[in-house]
């Protein structure tokens, strides 16, 4: 009897591990709400050769302003293409800062496609972290709960290596769709 109080312990254990791994990322808005954001996103540049966001992180350091993203709707470049606006096609590494803007609360899908390595934290929570060097490819789907329509700070760090480049989000309640431009701004 003993063994089976315990296999029914155990899985009810796991059932609750699996639940509260599954539990969406909670986002704190911006506070005070930001005002008279400029759209789109900042970013500084630094340009260096690497494989991974941990040597990527000697960029925040060192990166300069860059001209500002639009957003974040950079699709898949072409070889030789100028990556994001560093006015270079290779080894590029920008760091991202701003907000984005959900139009109302509720229980987001948020996924994200980078070439090559992306962590983005929105919110206050880390959203995504697609490290390596890869393709045009799409992170894993996280569900995140908005409380509240608003502004919410989002953070980046991304870096490409050689080849073709892209940098794209989508969100929504239901299914992601691809993220306007106008979902984007900073200070």
């Amino acid at each position: 009897m003993t063994i089976f109080k315990t296999a029914a312990l155990a899985a009810a254990m796991a059932v609750l591990a699996t639940t509260t791994l599954a539990a969406p990322l909670k986002l704190t808005p911006a506070d005070p709400q930001p005002t008279d954001l400029t759209q789109g996103l900042s970013v500084k540049y630094y340009f260096d050769s690497v494989r991974t966001l941990s040597e990527a992180e000697r960029a925040y350091a060192k990166a300069k302003p860059g001209k500002p993203l639009a957003g974040l709707d950079y699709r898949d470049t072409a070889e030789g293409d100028e990556t994001l606006t560093s006015g270079k096609a290779h080894k590029v590494i920008a760091v991202i800062e701003g907000y984005v803007r959900f139009d109302e609360p509720g229980t987001y899908k948020i996924d994200f496609m980078s070439n090559d390595g992306l962590q983005m934290k929105i919110g206050g929570e880390e959203v995504v972290y697609f490290d390596g060097v890869h393709g045009c490819d799409p992170s894993e789907q996280v569900e995140a709960n908005v409380p509240e329509a608003g502004w919410y700070a989002l953070e980046a760090l991304y870096f490409q290596r050689k080849g073709t480049a892209c940098l794209l989000m989508r969100a929504g309640i239901g299914s992601p769709q691809w993220m306007e431009d106008g979902s984007f701004g900073y200070n």
